[in-house]
C-alpha cells in the first residue's frame, strides 16, 4: 500500500513538473487535443484518448539496466501498450527522450540516452507506429528526476520517456 501511495506521489510531482516545463510541446496553450474524446477534457486522466491517460495508464516512460540500451521485458510490454495507444490516437506524435544516470562522462550519457531513445523508437515503429510521428532527442544526464548517488536514484534515471506531442493540422 505505502509502495502504490509513493508512485502515486510520484505520478503527481512528474506531471506537475511536465505541466511547467514546456506547453508548447502539445501545440500551444492548454487546449491541446480540444475536440478529440467527446466531452472529456484534454488532460482528463478518465479519458482514454488524452494525454493525460498515456501518461497515468499506459505509461510514458521505460527504464534500463545499467549501461545497456537493450530493451526489457517489462519495457517491451509499456511499450506494446504506448504502441497500441498512439495506432489509436493519430492526432498526437511523439518525442522520445533519452536519459542517462549521473555516473559517467556528458558526453557518454548524451550518446548512451541517444541509444536508448532509439531503441524506443525502433520497438514503437516494429509495431506499427509511424516513424514519421516519432523523433528521438538526448538529454543524457542533464535532466535527472532523481538526484542523489545511490542506485535507487541512478535506477530511475536510466530511462527513456514518451513525451506526446499534437500532430501537425490537429
Amino acid at each position: 500500500m505505502a509502495h502504490r501511495a509513493v508512485k502515486t506521489l510520484v505520478l503527481i510531482g512528474v506531471m506537475g513538473l511536465a505541466a511547467c516545463s514546456n506547453n508548447s510541446r502539445f501545440g500551444g496553450g492548454s487546449d491541446y487535443g480540444a475536440g478529440a474524446g467527446g466531452g472529456y477534457g484534454a488532460g482528463d486522466a478518465s479519458n482514454p484518448n488524452s494525454p493525460a491517460y498515456f501518461q497515468a495508464a499506459v505509461g510514458d516512460r521505460v527504464l534500463f539496466p545499467v549501461d545497456q540500451s537493450t530493451l526489457t521485458d517489462v519495457a517491451r510490454s509499456t511499450l506494446d501498450a504506448q504502441a497500441a495507444w498512439m495506432n489509436t490516437n493519430t492526432a498526437f506524435n511523439a518525442q522520445i527522450e533519452g536519459h542517462a544516470d549521473e555516473q559517467g562522462t556528458r558526453e557518454y550519457n548524451l550518446a548512451l540516452g541517444a541509444r536508448r531513445a532509439n531503441s524506443v523508437q525502433e520497438y514503437l515503429i516494429s509495431r506499427g507506429v509511424a516513424g514519421t510521428r516519432l523523433n528521438t532527442v538526448s538529454y543524457g544526464k542533464e535532466r535527472p528526476l532523481e538526484i542523489c548517488s545511490e542506485e535507487a536514484c541512478y535506477a530511475k534515471n536510466r530511462r527513456a520517456v514518451t513525451v506526446l506531442q499534437a500532430a501537425a493540422g490537429s
